[in-house]
């Protein structure tokens, strides 16, 4: 064997030794089918987790707008110290001093009519979550078809190896009978030089190959959020051709009527387009009068507030200034000096006569406001005709694309038989060739030429193969179908 025989078997060595372990080790471990990748994308993507978040916030939203019909209460318990001369909020007379005061209150409100607002707000949050929804499958269902995507050149590319090793081994096989007919004189040495030129060609094109199946299997990893060091098979079941091509014979428009049905992104814009029609009658409602009832409730109490319980006498008198005549002699009446109790009044006792009550209906006119609310209400007109063009624009865009993807699958059905029917001719071709060179009745360079053209229709083939179940799984996922092999 020549130097640059072992150079090449060498470094399809250390490719396979690089590349196949993974392939095998994953085949001992752990086996993918399709409907595995799909699941465990959904599961892990990054992008549809976001979409979940996104799904929880406009539900919140909605569940916070439901609970905005409830009345408002609120309590407000203030302690504080006063210092200086202030107002004392239990007796309204100034005080000179410090006093610690509590203050107590509570308010309650609820809108009794504005023109239901807060209904169409409501059915607007509503609109949006199930919008939110319909976004979530609709990633859901585009990752799986990016899934499928990669996973079919997965497949491809581990069919390809396959294909490339059989070549390289019939190249191999026949470069060593050619040895051996250059040995005993029937063949002259260019011979086994253009046969060494045909393996080395086909051992760069099995080591491209391999390369290319590790770049697949490391795009669908990363598609898939999976540790690159996981090892992942791609399993091919049986797929009888011709029975799936009868099935997916549809009319496009019978595919884009069932689409209009089950693809989330037109669903989603006309429910956006409700939303926004929503939230216009909401804000038309602002610009009319509204009606609330409010009640509130509140006390005080300071340190400083007293209440008289009594009197008391310090035992002395004081004249008062007036007299009385007792026979001939005036006497000045005399009164006994009184000092008023008092106590400090308990902190139950001043809560409860402080305690006030409060109950009014208002009627909230708006006369002017900057225009804030008519510039709302042209806002929302505004938006509302923007998603009716989204709407429209979602249904234009699903019908282009259920069309072209019905013309591209009839395209890859023409495909594929023409390139099985081309894979055919060639593999007789070739076994002709193969027998006329061994009986040597033809070249080296016809041999080859047929052999590079049957695997050239191999390889044709293998792609419209694989091109046509893509295409097939494309209008698989506008008929809302589950994608699987």
């Amino acid at each position: 064997m020549s130097l640059m025989l072992k150079k090449i078997y060498r470094c399809i060595l250390v490719c396979t030794t690089c590349a196949l372990p993974s392939v095998a080790n994953a085949q001992q471990k752990e086996d993918w089918s399709l409907q595995d990748a799909i699941q465990y994308a959904i599961e892990h993507n990054i992008t549809i987790k976001n979409n979940v978040l996104n799904e929880r916030l406009a539900k919140l939203t909605l569940q916070q707008s439901q609970l905005a019909q409830l009345p408002s209460l609120n309590i407000s318990p203030t302690y504080g110290v006063s210092y200086g001369r202030s107002i004392d909020p239990t007796s309204n007379q100034f005080v000179d001093g410090s006093y610690n005061y509590i203050s107590a209150s509570g308010n309650s409100s609820v809108l009794l009519f504005g023109w239901f607002q807060q209904r169409n707000n409501i059915s607007k949050n509503r609109y949006n979550w199930e919008a939110s929804k319909a976004d979530l499958d609709q990633q859901r269902n585009d990752v799986s078809l990016n899934v499928a995507t990669g996973y079919l050149r997965v497949l491809v590319a581990k069919e390809q190896i396959k294909v490339n090793e059989k070549q390289v081994a019939l190249s191999a096989a026949q470069l060593t009978q050619t040895r051996q007919f250059e040995a005993v004189g029937r063949v002259p040495e260019l011979n086994v030089a253009q046969l060494e030129a045909q393996l080395a060609s086909d051992s760069s094109a099995l080591i491209s190959a391999i390369s290319d199946y590790n770049a697949s299997i490391l795009d669908i990893k990363a598609l898939l959020n999976l540790d690159f060091a996981q090892p992942f098979n791609a399993t091919m079941p049986p797929i009888p051709m011709e029975e799936r091509i009868a099935l997916q014979t549809l009319n496009p428009e019978y595919i884009y009527q069932e689409s209009v049905k089950n693809y989330a992104s037109v669903r989603s814009a006309d429910l956006k387009w409700n939303a926004a029609k929503k939230g216009l009658n909401a804000y038309k409602g602002a610009l009319y009068p509204q009606l609330s009832l409010s009640g509130q409730l509140g006390s005080n109490w300071t340190s400083t507030y007293k209440q008289l319980t009594g009197t008391t006498s310090d035992g002395t008198n004081s004249p008062t200034g007036t007299f009385v005549n007792v026979g001939s002699t005036q006497y000045e009446v005399m009164q006994p000096n009184v000092i008023p109790v008092y106590e400090n009044t308990p902190l139950g006792k001043q809560l409860s006569n402080n305690f006030r009550q409060t109950i009014s209906a208002t009627v909230n006119i708006p006369i002017f406001n900057s225009w804030q609310s008519r510039y709302s209400v042209r806002q929302a007109k505004i938006n509302l005709q923007t998603q009716e063009l989204n709407k429209y624009q979602a249904e234009l865009t699903l019908k282009q694309n259920v069309y072209k993807a019905h013309n591209d699958a009839i395209n890859a059905i023409q495909k594929y038989y023409a390139a099985k029917r081309s894979q055919e001719a060639s593999q007789r071709a070739f076994e002709f060739a193969e027998k006329r060179y061994q009986l040597g009745l033809t070249n080296t360079i016809e041999y080859l030429t047929t052999q590079n053209n049957l695997y050239k229709a191999e390889g044709s083939m293998l792609n419209a193969k694989y091109d046509l179940i893509f295409k097939l799984k494309v209008i698989d996922y506008y008929l809302g179908k589950e994608l699987k092999l």
